[in-house]
């Protein structure tokens, strides 16, 4: 099968490298990658299935500016909120396709695993069980799909996770023990939920691939772009200096900004996001931990 991939970042690249094993892949992005098969946005467009694995923030841009719909199937590998707009990306992409067309891929997957063969799952969501079947023939052994049709639920999941885990690197920064990061996140679950239950996902999601599994290894480990800059802001460092020496997108930073606004709009108890959030915005993490640990 033919599959374009419109993204070259770690992310991309590493499903590129996946994809690859079963498929002829093509690639683009907006600096040119020394691969093969790279191609421009109008001839990636060429593709009837294509994964797109773009920043949330910028997904609207691109789609603005190059996409010609021509029944092309999308599965959407971003996870964020758009926070100019505090839309789910399912929002934006069904202004541009039909959603039977759009499915969504969430589950615990770094990059740089998927980039050495190392075996996990994923969730493949999508209100067309066919598109979702499909796609998932596409993938290599070593990574076992699921198909389910509650693409809200997973787009919540990829989103709030990496404000978990923003907060969990903040957490062992601060140097609060194993005890205090595995209450955060328990706590964050209940709290991601609390969120997507608002928004119609499906309760079980979140006790699956999309939600616990992807919510604990984001959490939990330095791999994470989030749990590093959470682990930074704890030490006391200003946010530019640490997005510059990231060098990455770390998409929680933008969605916690979206996932606040939210709430105070639909009046959903969100306590770690907003804290999130706080310390984004310059309040001292150690009130913010104050501010957690008392009693409702």
């Amino acid at each position: 099968m033919k599959i374009g991939i419109i993204g070259g970042g770690k992310w991309g690249l590493a499903l590129r490298k996946a994809m690859m094993e079963k498929n002829e892949v093509y690639l683009t992005s907006r600096r040119k990658k020394d691969v093969a098969n790279f191609v421009s946005a109008e001839e990636i467009l060429e593709n009837e299935y294509l994964l797109f694995v773009i920043s949330a923030q910028y997904a609207r841009e691109w789609m603005e500016k190059n996409f010609v719909f021509s029944n092309q199937k999308i599965l959407v590998a971003s996870k964020g909120i758009e926070d100019s707009s505090n839309q789910f990306l399912g929002e934006i992409f069904s202004k541009f396709l039909p959603k039977e067309n759009l499915a969504y891929l969430s589950g615990p997957s770094f990059a740089v695993e998927v980039l050495n063969s190392l075996p996990t799952a994923v969730m493949i969501s999508s209100q067309n069980p066919q598109l979702s079947q499909t796609f998932s023939s596409f993938f290599p052994d070593f990574i076992k799909t699921y198909c389910d049709d509650d693409m809200v639920g997973a787009e919540i999941c990829g989103a709030y996770k990496n404000i978990i885990a923003i907060a969990s690197g903040i957490c062992d920064g601060l140097k609060l023990g194993n005890n205090a990061r595995a209450s955060l996140i328990s706590r964050g679950l209940v709290e991601m939920q609390r969120f997507g239950l608002h928004f119609e996902a499906k309760e079980k999601t979140f006790l699956g691939l999309s939600g616990a599994g992807d919510l604990f290894l984001t959490a939990s480990s330095p791999l994470s772009r989030n749990y590093r800059v959470g682990f930074a802001l704890a030490s006391g460092k200003k946010l530019d200096e640490i997005l510059k020496d990231l060098g990455e997108v770390a998409e929680g930073v933008r969605t916690a900004k979206a996932i606040t606004s939210l709430s105070e709009k639909y009046k959903i108890y969100t306590p770690i996001a907003t804290e999130v959030q706080n310390i984004i915005s310059g309040k001292n993490p150690k009130d913010s931990l104050k501010d957690l640990l008392k009693k409702n």
